[in-house]
Parts: C-alpha cells; structure tokens; sequence
C-alpha cells in the first residue's frame, strides 16, 4: 500500500521588522553605553562587531537577548547559520526577547537543516510562544492582541521546522527523535499528523503500534488511523479496518485544512479502507458505496486501485446475484474485467471471477 508523504509546504514567515527592545537602557552603565553605541552605530560591519563585543562581555544582561536576535537575524539573512546559532547560544533561556532569539535560531537551524538544532530551539520557541498564549486572559491592548497573534504565528513556524526537517533526513533515528520531540511538544500538532507517515515508517516493527498511539491520542490525527486501517487490512481483522477508516474519513472531514496535505488522496484512502473493511464484512451496500467513492483518487496507486475494483466486482456482482438483476451483475463482470487488466496481487483471481460470470450471463 503506497505510503502517504505530504509534500513540503512553504509556510510565510511571522512578520519581523525590528527586535522588541523590552528594557530600559541605563547609559550611567558599560553596558548602557555598549547598547547606546549599537543602537547609533549606521555601520552594518561595526554594529555587528558591537554586537558581537556585547555579547561576549555581557551576555547575562538584559539587553543581551535584545541584541543576539538583531544579531542572529542580521547572519541569517546572511545564510551564516552558524554563527547565527552561536549568537544565539550565548544567551540564558527565559529573558525579555527569549521568544524573538529561539525563533531566529530555528529559522536558522532550518534553513542549515540541521535536526538536533532544530529539535533544541524548536522546543525553546514553542515553549516560549506557549507562555505568551496560554494566559487564558483577554488582550487587554491592540499591542497585546498583536504579540499573541505573532506569538502563535513564530510557535506555528517552530512546528513546521520540525515537520520539514522530518521530511529531508534519511536517518530513521533522525525521524523519530524529532517526531518524538515534536509529539512531546505538542501531540495535537497539525504538523504532527503530516510527519506521521514518515513517523510510523521509522519505527519499523514498531509501526502499526505507533500508529495506534498516535491515533488514540489526538482523534484528528487521520494519518495515525490510515495507517492503523492499513495494518489490520494486512492482518485480515474487518473490525479495525472498519473503525480505523472511519475515524480517518471523519478526521479529515471535520478538522482544519492544511496547506499541502493532500487531504483529497487521503479521503480516498479512507474511503478505500472503508470499502474494502465493510466488503471483508459482506456488507456489500456500504462496500459499493464508499469503493466508489475512493477510485477517482486511487488512479495513481495500481494495486490499490486493482483491489479497489476487485471489491467492486465483488460487491456489484453478489448484490445484482442476490436481486436477480443481470444489470449489476454485469457491474460486477465490468469491475473484474478491469482489475485483471492490472497486475497485483488479485489479478488472477479477477480474471477467473470474470471469465466466470461470463459463463454465467451467457456470455455476456
């Protein structure tokens, strides 16, 4: 059964114009004076040398946030990641600017693709977004509105990260330490359910176990509970096909749409799901019906499709059998005559359906 692998969306950045400078700057100080001299200098080399200086004589100041996310943003625009990330280490978690510092790390840590920087200042940005959005209080202000709605949009990103790097590493450790990472994060994530293919693939024999408690934690989650579909399909038990594609089909029908994730192939695997569950059933109706539903979207995926058909075949063909109506019957011949022409794992076995029933119409 083809996997299901989101493609990459492009998420837009947060706005970011100027770092918030949530401080009183002292000029009775060095480091008043330091800060004063940055905030004047119009020099783009001697600022970021000023920058630098700052944050290696005083990187336990307050300002010192303020002055490493200038500092981070100014090298990532200049794609140097890595010093952008060194700015960014000099700084002690939970200060003024710690939301805007994360956030240009991650920006960072993404665009180097680097996974252990991105799962480390992922986590910090995120957390520092929650604390901003969480307060479960009111704006009081149109500046407290706006810093909630940017707080959101720079955790909104943080997921993402975790989700694109997800996407371009090869390392099945790489996969599912980030996906861990990211559930124990947030395990609701939109981008959780994205990364679940590649997720669940990792973990190997673990996989359909993994699927299962994805999909028992977050309803929504439809990628956990196609994948748990898939594996009681290949187990042979009806129930849990029948259960798991249902819940994926009312996931996908009653959650937010994600950009680029493909939830239009995904219904019409759960509608396949679904079908071919209730056909294992015999409840040929509800089979017929959801089937249907699923092959415009299956045209990609052979073997699936071929099987799709073959349960067509099977359910148009008993259902016309049990009504005495030849009309469906000849669905039913119709649906087999297609699934032979594919090759997969039913092939023959529609072939000889079809010669069959042939026989049985008088040739036609």
């Amino acid at each position: 059964m083809k996997r299901w692998i989101a493609a990459l969306v492009f998420l837009v950045l947060p706005a970011f114009t100027q770092q918030r400078q949530n401080f009183i700057i002292n000029i009775g100080t060095p480091e008043g004076q330091a800060l004063q001299s940055i905030g004047q200098e119009s020099d783009d080399a001697k600022k970021l040398a000023l920058m630098q200086e700052f944050l290696e004589k005083y990187a336990q100041h307050e300002g010192a946030g303020w002055v490493a996310a200038q500092l981070e943003a100014a090298y990532t625009k200049d794609k140097q990641y890595d010093k952008a990330l060194e700015a960014a280490g000099k700084v002690g978690a939970d200060g003024p600017n710690e939301l805007d510092v994360a956030f240009n790390a991650v920006k960072a840590a993404d665009a180097k693709g680097d996974a252990e920087q991105v799962k480390k200042w992922g986590t910090r940005t995120i957390e520092a977004a929650r604390k901003i959005t969480s307060t479960g209080k009111p704006p009081a202000d149109d500046d407290e509105k706006h810093a909630i709605e940017y707080a959101k949009d720079v955790g909104n990103y943080a997921e993402f990260a975790f989700y694109s790097t997800i996407l371009k590493t090869k390392d099945p450790k790489q996969t599912i330490d980030l996906a861990e990472a990211l559930e124990k994060v947030n395990p609701k994530s939109q981008y959780l359910w994205l990364a679940t293919p590649s997720y669940v693939r990792a973990t190997g024999g673990r996989a359909c176990a993994t699927a299962s408690r994805l999909a028992a934690a977050d309803s929504r989650n439809a990628e956990a509970s196609l994948v748990a579909a898939d594996c009681s399909w290949r187990a042979g038990k009806a129930e849990g096909v029948v259960s798991n594609a249902s819940r994926a089909l009312e996931a996908l029908n009653s959650r937010p749409k994600v950009e680029g994730g493909g939830e239009g192939a995904k219904t019409g695997s759960a509608n396949f799901y679904l079908g071919t569950g209730y056909a294992m059933q015999q409840k040929w109706g509800p089979a017929n019906k959801s089937l249907r539903a699923a092959l415009p979207s299956l045209k990609g995926e052979p073997i699936t499709y071929a099987n799709a058909l073959f349960s067509l075949g099977l359910a148009n063909y008993t259902l016309g059998k049990a009504l005495g109506d030849k009309t469906q019957m000849r669905e039913g011949l119709k649906f087999f005559e297609q699934s032979a022409e594919i090759a997969s794992n039913v092939q023959d076995q529609a072939a000889r359906n079809a010669r069959l029933i042939r026989t049985e119409l008088g040739g036609r």
